[in-house]
């Protein structure tokens, strides 16, 4: 290459360069390199540099119940993202959920967000963090009290909507007699769905209430339910371990009836391929982990809020049948669907 060819060359890699456009030839400085590639890859991803703060998510979450697995990844997801210290605690109990609210206003929190599964057991304590200037979000439980309660923002799902869905997704298939199963009695949001179930399906519908912390006890009372009521064709599970608990219940009584879910998780991915489970109904619980940390961020360090402190930001219902549940299940194996 002559001298000519060559300062033409570097002309045109200088002026490409000052335009900003990437050549293969590179743009080299003293900045660059494997230092100013790591700091784009920052960039891209959105790490904040914010001063660190602490946010509770404090759930009603039962233990072994993988559903909360999803909320709490979301959250995480979050929290790594937005420089956080998420402090996560749940108890199914209404009363020792409220305690731990009080234990996140001693800690002096910046921010918390929370199921309201039971939202009378939980109002004072909800108060009690207002007083003290934490803002409070709700999630996943809770759609009719949070603004009651002044809360700043919702995400979850109208459970009466996803009931009425999933009644009318029965009509469609042709199904006859529902069992409605009732893992947490008192729970607003599951009676709800049930509720939500009863207003659009034609045909019968029955609440059964189980111990949803006590999955053998589960497994023999929907058992025995369908032993003695052979008309029962559809078994709907308000979460996903109580369906795959409740192909076994069905196939150990003999029964011919199907099973259908609210909420996914991997397993239920696997068994709507199967074909064990006919659907699922998704509320995208790592989305509403994720949206109720990222959410406080926000509202702490540039004063967001969603939907105005009027309307809840929705992340459900959608269903997830056989044949769609291909685009799910690479989501659903890296352990977030």
């Amino acid at each position: 290459m002559d001298r000519k060819t060559r300062t033409r060359k570097a002309t045109a890699i200088a002026a490409a360069c000052a335009a900003g456009v990437l050549l293969a030839a590179g743009c080299s400085s003293s900045s660059g390199g494997k230092k100013a590639q790591t700091a784009a890859n920052n960039v891209s991803a959105g790490k904040a540099t914010t001063a660190r703060i602490k946010i509770a998510m404090i759930t009603h979450a039962a233990p072994g119940d993988t559903f909360w697995d999803l909320i709490r990844k979301g959250a995480q997801a979050a929290a790594a993202k937005d420089n956080i210290n998420l402090v996560y605690s749940s108890d199914p109990n209404a009363a020792n959920q409220a305690n731990l609210v009080q234990n996140a206003i001693d800690q002096k929190v910046d921010g918390i967000a929370i199921t309201l599964a039971k939202p009378d057991a939980m109002k004072a304590a909800v108060a009690k963090a207002e007083a003290a200037g934490i803002p409070v979000v709700g999630f996943n439980a809770g759609l009719s009290a949070w603004k009651s309660q002044k809360l700043l923002e919702y995400f979850g799902q109208d459970e009466d909507i996803a009931g009425q869905a999933f009644g009318t997704k029965l009509n469609s298939i042709g199904a006859k007699s529902a069992l409605c199963v009732v893992q947490e009695q008192g729970n607003v949001a599951l009676e709800t769905r049930c509720a939500g179930l009863k207003k659009t399906f034609k045909g019968k519908v029955q609440n059964l209430y189980v111990n949803g912390t006590d999955m053998p006890s589960v497994k023999s009372t929907i058992t025995a339910k369908l032993r003695q009521d052979s008309s029962i064709d559809e078994v709907v599970t308000l979460g996903g371990p109580f369906a795959l608990t409740a192909v076994q219940s069905v196939s150990d009584a003999n029964s011919k009836a199907k099973v259908a879910t609210f909420d996914l998780n991997q397993d239920v991915v696997k068994a709507i391929q199967a074909g064990t489970v006919q659907f699922a109904v998704d509320q995208q619980p790592y989305l509403q982990g994720y949206l109720a940390v990222d959410s406080l961020w926000l509202y702490k360090f540039n004063g967001n809020f969603s939907g105005g402190s009027a309307q809840p930001v929705l992340t459900g219902p959608a269903f997830v049948a056989k044949d769609n549940v291909a685009t799910i299940a690479k989501f659903a194996a890296n352990g977030t669907r």
